[in-house]
Order: C-alpha cells, then sequence, then structure tokens
C-alpha cells in the first residue's frame, strides 16, 4: 500500500515537473517569436542582399553581360557605363538563339550602342543555353579561345551570387573574375518581400543557387578570386574603336 502511495506521489510531481518545464519552453518560444517579429525587417534585408555581389571593376580584356537582360536594359547600361569608365576595350554580348536569323545577343548589341558604345566594340556571343550554367560554358569556350584572362561579368543584382558561384567554377584556370551587379528595378534587397515581383525573384533565385551548389558539387573553383586581385584604376587611353569579330 506504501508502495503504492510512493508511486502516486512519484507521478503527481514528475507531472508536475513536465508542466513546468513545457511552460518555460512555451514562455520562451513566444518571447524568441517576438524578438523575431521586432528584427523582421533587419533579418529580411539580409537575406534579401545575400544575393548581391557586387565587386570593384578592373581593367579586364572584355566586360561579358549575361543573356536574358530586362525591358530597361538595365544589364547593357551598367555594362556601357564600365566601358565609357575605360575599364575594358571590349563588350562580349551573351544572349540566347530565339530563331535561326536572330537572338538576343543581337538586341543586347542595339542596346549598347544606343548607348554610345560603338558596334565595333561589341562581341556577339550567340548560343543555345538553357540556364547560367549552359551560357557560362559557352562563354568560357569562346574566352579561351580568345586568350581573354581578366573578365567583368555584369548580370542582375539577384543573379550575381549565382552568376558568380558558376562563373568561378566554369572559366579557364587562372581566369581574372570580377562580377558587377546592374540594379534591377524588379528586385530591391531592401524592400523584396513587399512585392509580388520581388518574392518571386528571391525564392527563385534561393532555389536556382541550391541547383547550381548540387550540379557543380565536384567542381573545383578555377578563377582567381577577386578579393585577391589588386584594383586598378582605368587606363587613360584604351582604343575605344577596337575592330573583333562576330561570333556566330
Amino acid at each position: 500500500m506504501k508502495t503504492s502511495e510512493a508511486t502516486f506521489k512519484s507521478s503527481i510531481r514528475s507531472d508536475r515537473g513536465g508542466i513546468f518545464f513545457r511552460l518555460l519552453f512555451l514562455i520562451f518560444l513566444v518571447i524568441f517569436v517576438f524578438v523575431l517579429y521586432l528584427v523582421r525587417y533587419p533579418i529580411l534585408r539580409v537575406a534579401g542582399n545575400f544575393w548581391v555581389v557586387d565587386d570593384s571593376p578592373q581593367t579586364s580584356d572584355a566586360i561579358v553581360i549575361l543573356s536574358d537582360d530586362d525591358y530597361e536594359a538595365v544589364r547593357a547600361s551598367r555594362a556601357a557605363d564600365l566601358y565609357r569608365a575605360s575599364w575594358s576595350p571590349r563588350i562580349v554580348a551573351s544572349g540566347r538563339t530565339l530563331r535561326p536569323y536572330t537572338s538576343i545577343a543581337e538586341l543586347m548589341q542595339r542596346d549598347l550602342t544606343d548607348r554610345g558604345v560603338p558596334a565595333t566594340a561589341v562581341v556577339r556571343v550567340p548560343n543555345r543555353a538553357r540556364n547560367t550554367l549552359d551560357e557560362a560554358g559557352a562563354v568560357s569556350e569562346f574566352l579561351s579561345a580568345h586568350g581573354w584572362k581578366k573578365i567583368i561579368v555584369v548580370t542582375s543584382n539577384y543573379h550575381t551570387r549565382r552568376a558568380r558561384f558558376i562563373y568561378e567554377h566554369a572559366l579557364a584556370p587562372g581566369t581574372e573574375l570580377r562580377v558587377v551587379a546592374a540594379p534591377d528595378p524588379a528586385y530591391d534587397p531592401n524592400s523584396w518581400w513587399r512585392t509580388r515581383e520581388g518574392l518571386k525573384t528571391f525564392f527563385y533565385e534561393f532555389v536556382g543557387y541550391i541547383v547550381a551548389r548540387w550540379e557543380l558539387r565536384n567542381s573545383d573553383v578555377r578563377t582567381v578570386s577577386a578579393a585577391l586581385v589588386s584594383t586598378h584604376k582605368p587606363r587613360a587611353q584604351l582604343r575605344k574603336g577596337v575592330a573583333v569579330s562576330i561570333y556566330s
């Protein structure tokens, strides 16, 4: 009888202890959620800016614009700015083939010439790439054929981290790579969660980055990090009328 009573009292104490710890956990959970709510905007800004890489430009053999620029041609505009600042004597316009007789590369050349870049300084690289990894392969092959080893890649701000990761693995060994962001009106890293387009872009990049890391999991970085390359001032004089062959 005494044993049963002792067991019963022990069970009551155990239940009380369990209730206390559950209550304590619930209190801490509520406090954590409340604190998270208070700092949600800084956290969202950090998350939004994670996708944005914007290296300082250096004197390079070529500026490469990635395909699928937006309606405002922000990538072409940023590349034209870099060209006018004499960071490179040429711009490589990479673009998907739309028809046997035209490609996005041709549209990008028009965008560049409209912004003051001579047609002779634009090299078109049409390709059949389905994604950034395919495009990186085509661009890498083209750059290697010309012996260009100092490269500035220009793409939309939200696309820069994934693009850098892919090009670090795709370009020829020893290539000096810089990635420069073109501000995109559809993606503000400091308020991306406020718009439908910003939300779509954020999560698309999230998935795309994971896929890229998986696809390149057995590949090594081949480029020279921007952090290890000293920043050079632009050359005072560059022949902007350099004639280059058209890739087709």
